[in-house]
Order: structure tokens, then C-alpha cells, then sequence
């Protein structure tokens, strides 16, 4: 009985010199997103704004589109946010996905030698392609192409084929498939001094231009449009949704999309907001 006495009160005093309240659980969650929202400087922008707001740390996961969904889909992520609609909707389609929330948009631009040696330089991007696809393949200028699935690169694919170039038919050294982020797809064809399609965003906070210019943009195809989905608990349970939902509402809510149009370099705005209500 002294034994008992003795542990009991052994624990009562290791309870009162224990803190009177604990430390509220961290709320984290993880978004699986493109390269061009990391890459730009968006995120490092837009966080701590969040965080301040919601009291919700956010992980960020960099990736192309494709693998960005692909992470949604073995529930390794919480939400996506991602510009490739069509894919969006496949995956919200298939269940793994909640609901699509258009957040904002920028534009597609041709990047390439400032000598232009294609002379594609314009705003009809399928004219542009159809340009380089022309030139004699023994002095073809080279392409860099993001070739990772990411919405950059579903886009580039699409214009390709909208242009009427077989792509698989005329590929050879010139094409060359990188398999990386828009940064440094975008190193490459600085040290190529080659052709390249890229989001602006990306293109504006990209610093080693070399002898690269824009040579394309203005054409209405060239809109790039952003969303984000919250990943279906129903097939993950451990999805993190009432912080996923309350960091997507931020992001669509007017505090989030004037901290969008906000972020700028140079003066010049890279994302414009365009959440509807």
C-alpha cells in the first residue's frame, strides 16, 4: 500500500510540474504542384501569407502536372494544383479528386535564339512550329522539350499536333527531350541557344537567359490556365480535407487572390487571379 502511495504520488508531482496547457498539433499539409508555381517564386511568395492567415503549414511537392496527379492519386498528397484541365477532370472523373477551383492564369510563350535562325518569330504559335518543323533537318535549330508529362508539356504536345507536324516522324537530335522542371529545361536551352516553349511565369523569374528572348506570345491558345483540387478522402481517408478545403478556400478567397496579383518581378505581374465565386 505505501508502494501505490508512493508511485501516486510520484505521478501527481510529475503532472504538476507538466506545462497547464499542451501545444496545439502543427496542422500541415502537403500540395503536390507544378514546377512553374515553385520555380517561379510564387510559393515562397504566397506561404507565408497563408500560413499567417489559416494557421496551416504547406509542404509543397514540385513536380510536373502528370506526376502531380499521379501523387493525388496514391493519396500522397492532400490537394493538387496543377494547369492542365482536361487532366484535372480525368482525375476528378476517376474519383481521386473532390472538386475543381479555377485559381488563376498567365501564358504560354516561344522562347529561342534572339537571331530567330527559324524565323518563326510572331504571335501564331502553330505557324511558329510549323517553322521549325520546315528547316532542313541537317540545320534544324534544336528544341528543348520538358518531355516529363507536366501541363507545360501536354500543351507543347497539343500545339505540335495542332500545327499538323507528326512530331514522332521528324524527331532526331534537333528534338530533345529533357525529362525535367521548367527551370532547367530552361538552363538547357539557354546552353543550347534553343528553341523552348515555357509558362511566362517561370521564363520572368528565370534569371540565366543567355542570348534567349520571347519570340512567340499573344496567341489566344497560349492561355494557361491554373486549378486546384482538393484529393478525394473517400479514397484516402488520411487525407488531410478540412485543411486542404480551408487552404483552397484562401486561395479562391479575396486575401488569396490579391496576394496572387500581388507577387510581381520587374514590376510585372506573373499570375493574374480569376477564382470565380
Amino acid at each position: 500500500m505505501r508502494l501505490i502511495t508512493s508511485l501516486t504520488s510520484l505521478i501527481l508531482a510529475c503532472l504538476a510540474l507538466m506545462p497547464a496547457t499542451l501545444p496545439a498539433q502543427e496542422r500541415t499539409i502537403t500540395v503536390a504542384s507544378t514546377t512553374s508555381t515553385e520555380q517561379s517564386g510564387l510559393f515562397a511568395h504566397l506561404l507565408p501569407a497563408c500560413e499567417r492567415e489559416t494557421g496551416i503549414k504547406v509542404r509543397v511537392v514540385a513536380l510536373g502536372t502528370g506526376q502531380a496527379l499521379d501523387t493525388g492519386r496514391r493519396g500522397d498528397a492532400d490537394v493538387v494544383f496543377v494547369h492542365d484541365k482536361a487532366a484535372e477532370e480525368k482525375f476528378i472523373a476517376e474519383g481521386y479528386g473532390v472538386e475543381r477551383r479555377e485559381v488563376m492564369y498567365n501564358d504560354f510563350i516561344l522562347v529561342g535564339p534572339k537571331d530567330d535562325p527559324a524565323k518563326v518569330a510572331g504571335k501564331d504559335i502553330l505557324a511558329a512550329l510549323r517553322g521549325i518543323a520546315a528547316v532542313d533537318p541537317a540545320k534544324r535549330p534544336v528544341f528543348i522539350s520538358r518531355g516529363d508529362k507536366s501541363g507545360t508539356h501536354a500543351a507543347e504536345l497539343r500545339y505540335w499536333k495542332a500545327a499538323g507536324v507528326d512530331l514522332d516522324a521528324i524527331k532526331g537530335p534537333w528534338y530533345r527531350d529533357t525529362g525535367s522542371g521548367m527551370g532547367p529545361a530552361l538552363n538547357m536551352a539557354a546552353a543550347a541557344n534553343a528553341y523552348i516553349l515555357a509558362d511566362r511565369g517561370t521564363w520572368l523569374a528565370f534569371r540565366n537567359k543567355g542570348d534567349l528572348a520571347i519570340l512567340v506570345e499573344g496567341d489566344t491558345r497560349l492561355f494557361n490556365q491554373y486549378g486546384v483540387v482538393l484529393v478525394n478522402p473517400a479514397k484516402h481517408p488520411h487525407v488531410k480535407s478540412a485543411d486542404g478545403q480551408h487552404f483552397i478556400d484562401w486561395l479562391v478567397s479575396p486575401a488569396g487572390q490579391k496576394a496572387i496579383a500581388d507577387y510581381k518581378i520587374g514590376g510585372e505581374q506573373l499570375f493574374f487571379p480569376n477564382a470565380r465565386k
